[in-house]
């Protein structure tokens, strides 16, 4: 039995100086619902934007990993997220007063202390976890190999080679909260003193000192108290990785082999684990979908609906995430009424029909919230549509939306239709609901 979804049991918060941007800012934890994920929220912006940590959103991997969404950014989200993950909270609003967390010691330890000071809360919902189905591979021009592969559970082998081979580290073991706290979050990171100018030239490490970073020089270790592990370079690398991956969204089963690894060969795993899951998704034929529970066939989505053949453009719902996430089917086939206009002897779906099962999986979700019941959806508005690849018969479309605002009977939502992984189109939409 998959163990349940975690959240704090209060807000608790920390301040300190960023390591590249050297500003001051406090950075507080918030519970979360079920579903809800890991997001960042800038409290210092207008309209005090939310960005979730989702591979998606990473920009920029040049000593940390920086999340943007629109011009709002995030920089070096992977120690908190690292915590966050290796400690197993799964749903979290992560509040910050500036774009970067605090750098505390250069570990993951006191994010860590600040969980055990929050207190985690079971939140009866299965934890979200991705089997790895087959091994997955990268190596990078700078001799990076980034290699996971099947595991019952979730295990990081790691090397460490610095600069012509100076303090190359192994280590191994397996990530579960206990380990996490003592083996891998007090690792700090560090420096390699010839990088160090390089880095300030390009308005980095602002913030940077002996007592947030280990600093090597030749064969010398700098910094303010002793090292904490022998091999504590690949325990730190060994921590980035927890953080990186954890942008994937889901837990993971698997066994991650990293040689070299960095901020960009590690997100760049993300993304094949992330396509990998897509595909997996992709090929779940509905017929073996059960019913029941967080699942609808065609007559309950009927039920929620008012439309009907030839409008209906969601065979069944497949899943729900918390209260604001949805995901629907549709089986795209030659009988469809459109396609004997659009094209004869070239049948594409028409993107407005995506647009509008988009909509209806939208209001599918905001009809499951309180005091909605029975009333209609009618679109308002749609934002930033994209239509990318051709949606042909034989397809199996998969609409996933999210509720991201709701202000009495007016939804804001953001959707995007997928087929094998792929994305085909994407809007953002606002729709009103009325009593029917």
């Amino acid at each position: 039995m998959a163990p349940s979804q975690h959240t704090l049991a209060k807000s608790v918060s920390i301040s300190g100086g960023s390591l590249h941007t050297g500003e001051s800012v406090t950075l507080t934890l918030h519970p979360a619902p079920v579903g809800h994920g890991r997001r960042f929220k800038r409290k210092d912006l207008p309209d005090e934007p939310v960005i979730e940590a989702r591979i998606e959103h990473v920009k920029t991997v040049e000593r940390s990993t920086t999340i943007a969404e629109g011009g709002v950014k995030v920089h070096t989200v992977e120690h908190v997220l690292s915590a966050l993950a290796g400690m197993g909270v799964d749903n979290v609003l992560i509040e910050m007063d500036a774009n970067e967390p605090p750098i505390g010691d250069g570990s993951a330890r006191p994010y860590v202390e600040l969980i055990r000071r929050a207190g985690l809360v079971d939140q009866k919902e299965p934890r979200r976890f991705f089997e790895i189905g087959e091994p997955l591979s990268l190596e990078t021009r700078s001799g990076s190999v980034m290699v996971v592969v099947p595991d019952p559970g979730f295990r990081i082998s790691c090397t460490h080679v610095g600069p012509d081979g100076r303090f190359t580290q192994f280590y191994t073991t397996e990530i579960t909260p206990e380990v996490y706290e003592k083996e891998i979050a007090p690792a700090r990171t560090f420096v390699f003193y010839e990088d160090v100018k390089p880095l300030m030239e390009k308005g980095l490490i602002k913030g940077g000192s002996l007592e947030n970073a280990v600093v090597v020089r030749g064969d010398s270790v700098l910094s303010k108290e002793p090292l904490r592990f022998a091999d504590e370079f690949v325990r730190h690398k060994i921590l980035d990785i927890v953080g990186d991956l954890a942008l994937f969204g889901r837990s993971i089963r698997g066994h991650v082999i990293a040689v070299k690894p960095g901020h960009g060969p590690n997100t760049d795993l993300a993304r094949l684990i992330s396509k990998q899951h897509a595909k997996a998704m992709a090929l779940v034929p509905p017929s073996v979908t059960p019913k029941g529970g967080e699942v609808l066939d065609v007559n309950d989505v009927m039920r929620l609906l008012p439309h009907r053949y030839p409008f209906l453009m969601v065979d069944r719902v497949v899943g729900f995430e918390g209260e604001t996430k949805c995901t629907g089917v549709k089986a795209i086939t030659i009988n469809e009424l459109f396609f004997q206009g659009h094209f004869p002897g070239h049948p594409v779906m028409p993107g407005v029909l995506q647009l509008e099962a988009m909509a209806q999986v939208g209001s599918i979700v905001a009809l499951r919230a309180p005091g909605m019941a029975g009333k209609i959806g009618y679109f308002m508005s749609a934002d930033s549509v994209k239509f990318r690849k051709p949606v042909v018969p034989g397809d199996m479309l998969f609409i996933e939306v999210e509720m991201v605002q709701r202000k009495k009977n007016i939804i804001k939502a953001r959707g995007r239709c997928v087929v094998n992984g792929e994305v085909v189109s994407e809007a953002e939409m606002m729709f009103g609901f009325i009593e029917s």
